[in-house]
């Protein structure tokens, strides 16, 4: 297994800064060639929006890239994307993906990997147990995230 500590810590705090600004925890950096080009974190409740997952904030952060930039990329990601972040990773070529858990919601891992994308989980405690305080703080808001 290849996969840095480091930016899983990065995707980690923002999940941090998602939760401590009232929004759901789920933090992602895109890397190219070993640098953060994008980092990001769920910004539904903050900004009212549908679409802005910690995987898509990190996406839109890293700008308008070649598509043999996404070919060459890292997507870390602190919570198992859902069927939309995997078909933007599927879409923009990203092939390889780090996931920090995947114990409190299983995405889309298996269509990445039937699409030839390698999916790395670590289960990072940190993210599983930042996840489970705020599932139990806020249920009401997880399970809308979700599509509960």
């Amino acid at each position: 297994m290849q996969y840095n500590p480091e930016f899983m810590t990065l995707a980690y705090e923002e999940a941090l800064k998602g939760y401590n600004e009232g929004g759901i925890p789920i933090g992602s950096v895109l890397v190219h060639k070993g640098k953060v080009i994008g980092a990001g974190h769920n910004k539904r409740v903050q900004k009212g929006s549908v679409i802005l997952h910690g995987e898509m904030d990190a996406l839109e952060n890293a700008g308008r890239q070649p598509a043999s930039v996404y070919r060459e990329c890292e997507l870390y990601t602190t919570l198992s994307p859902c069927p939309m972040c995997s078909g933007t990773i599927l879409l923009y070529g990203i092939p390889k993906v780090i996931v920090a858990e995947n114990q409190t919601f299983m995405g889309a891992e298996e269509l990445l990997r039937s699409n030839q994308v390698e999916v790395i989980v670590v289960n990072d405690e940190r993210c599983h147990e930042l996840m489970q305080k705020f599932i139990a703080e806020k249920p009401t808001l997880w399970n809308e995230d979700i599509g509960v």
